[in-house]
């Protein structure tokens, strides 16, 4: 191995030992990023503070908590827009939103995700273009969005909705008037619409994908992350669609073998759409009870009876289902909690997302079912909005009748949220990434599985296609990095703009004050050199500022002596303290004898930074 070799193997780990630590520390798992723009974005940060090695930067982590804050800033970069990219836009808005709106009966809550949505933009930009079709009543009563993203930071300017006029620009006037409320120089979303759009924090790597939906967009996201962790992605997000449902990725991204579950509704502008009927590659517990053979039972003797023990089991979010897996009752708190209706009674309780949020139930109840024992699920949190965080005991025992025979299951949901705020933090952040590793690891097993399925048939052209795509994200990323980079010039060039302005203002007004004077001016450096010579030194001496500025002053030749006034000069340079007035004879630009008095002060009042010579004439001599 050669010596660069070395060097590179050694950074390489020590940037996953960086990586390890900032999981650990702080629970962010960059391990699924692409290496190449993920060690560039961390060397951009180390470069800004100053330090050249990864094992340093760790230590200032350390020590400096401020300091993850700007390196994640760093790391998630925030470009976006509204209605970026124009074209994309605006083939979704005539071609896909009409029919996703189709798709929904009228009935039906359109369910749209905004994954990676940064500052808000996006989400909004979805909100303005389904009030365009439907109308501004129909949006408020049939559309629902959800906004995610990693970044706190982001997704609190997506909640507060303002932005300035400069991030409108691209915005049509009439929109801008039409959705937006001027607020100071900032503009306000409407606060009606507002309400339609939900964020949250959510890391589509990791957690449980939002479900049911028609439309998901998630551009310019995917193009960070290495080929295994965008395989586990779009499995997730298959999982989230309905059938028939769209995927509007950006413009550096595809769905490179994926034929099987998504067909291109448009290649150019990047929008797929999940084939309907085809099943999910997240792993999905079958959900049927194993049925013994009791005496039979009438049904609806079955189902009046199962609904009389769930009363009797728990007054509060209880959920009953017969043998075959079905909703039989759903107390009125369960309703309201979950999101239910007594219309789900009847359904299929897999379909219900209580049936996988806030835990997965559908393989518990299958075990306790097999097992004849109830089984209790504690601490399970429950997210009711933005800052309420709720906690249940999940309790699954199956019903019998007075002879044994099993009529079904009660999913009963104790609230224990009280109780958990006194749990140690520690211990519950242990169990959430003791759980997220388990949820990640039956994930990767899947993938594994279908990836070397899929492999022995395709592999030279996936292979070709994969560099292609890959050389294609990384420039996308670099023109992302550089398009931020290129705001923070800009900012830094405003900035320098307004403080060139103040100095040449104050410059200006200094020569005013030195041009004013009759009085000769002369200001040297700490190395003796003429810094400045003013209008009433040029008109004593006959000498210009170009023939004199950059020169030492003791090298110069004019009409006053300097050898005089070394010692006063050199003593106030050192000292930082006035001089006495000295008298000298010289002779001005005319060739006529004067007597000088000439003043030494340092420059700023210290020493070592140089001097000041105020030289007036006092009288003439013939």
């Amino acid at each position: 191995m050669s010596e660069s070799e070395a060097v590179a193997t050694d950074e390489s780990e020590e940037l996953e030992e960086l990586l390890r630590f900032l999981r650990d520390a702080r629970g962010f798992d960059f391990t699924g990023y692409k290496r190449s723009s993920l060690a560039r974005r961390i060397r951009k940060r180390m470069h800004e503070v100053g330090i050249q090695d990864y094992g340093d930067y760790r230590d200032l982590l350390e020590i400096n908590a401020d300091e993850f804050n700007a390196l994640f800033n760093t790391i998630l970069i925030n470009v976006t827009g509204f209605f970026r990219d124009v074209g994309p836009w605006q083939h979704l808005q005539r071609e896909v939103l009409p029919d996703v709106v189709t798709m929904a009966e009228t009935t039906d809550e359109i369910r749209v995700w905004s994954a990676g949505c940064s500052s808000g933009e996006e989400a909004y930009s979805l909100a303005i273009s389904f009030a365009e079709i439907l109308g501004l009543p129909d949006f408020l009563e049939r559309v629902k969005i959800y906004g995610t993203d990693v970044d706190k930071e982001a997704l609190q300017e997506a909640r507060a909705a303002v932005y300035s006029a400069k991030v409108l620009e691209g915005l049509a006037p009439e929109l801008r008037e039409k959705y937006f409320e001027p607020n100071g120089t900032r503009f306000v979303f409407r606060p009606d619409l507002r309400r339609r759009v939900i964020f949250g924090r959510h890391d589509i790597t990791r957690d449980a994908p939002i479900s049911r939906l028609h439309l998901l967009v998630c551009r310019n996201t995917l193009m960070y992350f290495n080929v295994e962790t965008q395989s586990q992605i779009i499995d997730r997000f298959h999982f989230a669609l309905r059938g028939g449902g769209y995927l509007f990725l950006g413009k550096a991204e595809m769905l490179m073998s994926d034929g099987d579950r998504f067909e291109a509704s448009n290649m150019r502008q990047r929008i797929f759409r999940r084939r309907p009927g085809r099943t999910a590659h997240l792993h999905q517990p079958t959900f049927r009870f194993e049925r013994v053979d009791p005496a039979p039972v009438p049904q609806d003797n079955r189902v009046q009876l199962l609904r009389g023990l769930m009363s009797e089991a728990d007054p509060n979010e209880a959920i009953g289902l017969d043998l075959e897996g079905n909703v039989v009752f759903i107390s009125s708190r369960a309703r309201a909690t979950f999101g239910l209706s007594q219309g789900d009674v009847g359904r299929a309780f897999h379909e219900l997302e209580v049936s996988y949020r806030p835990t997965e139930l559908r393989s518990v109840i299958e075990r306790v079912q097999a097992e004849r024992r109830p089984l209790r699920i504690n601490a399970v949190p429950l997210h009711r909005g933005a800052d309420d965080l709720q906690y249940f005991d999940v309790l699954v025992q199956p019903l019998t009748n007075e002879d044994g025979v099993p009529l079904g299951t009660a999913v009963v949901f104790i609230d224990t949220t009280r109780m958990v705020h006194l749990q140690e933090e520690l211990k519950r952040t242990r169990e959430d990434l003791e759980t997220t590793s388990e949820e990640l690891q039956s994930t990767n097993e899947e993938l594994e599985t279908t990836n070397e399925e899929l492999q022995s048939s395709i592999e030279e052209l996936e292979t070709t296609n994969e560099e292609l795509q890959a050389t294609n994200e990384e420039l996308e990323t670099t023109n992302e990095e550089l398009q931020s980079g290129n705001e923070e010039l800009q900012t830094m060039n405003e900035e320098m703009r307004i403080r060139s302005a103040e100095l040449d203002e104050a410059r200006g007004f200094l020569e005013g004050v030195l041009t004013s004077l009759a009085a000769a001016v002369v200001v040297l450096d700490d190395n003796l050199i003429v810094r400045s010579w003013n209008a009433g030194a040029q008109d004593m001496w006959g000498l210009r500022p170009d023939e004199t500025v950059g020169h030492g002053f003791f090298g110069l030749e004019f009409g006053l002596p300097t050898t005089p006034l070394r010692q006063v000069v050199d003593t106030c340079r050192m000292d930082g303290k006035r001089g006495g007035r000295l008298e000298v004879r010289g002779i001005n630009r005319l060739g006529r004898g004067i007597l000088c008095s000439v003043e030494c002060s340092p420059l700023n009042g210290r020493p070592h930074e140089g001097v000041v010579l105020l030289i007036e004439e006092l009288s003439g001599e013939d």
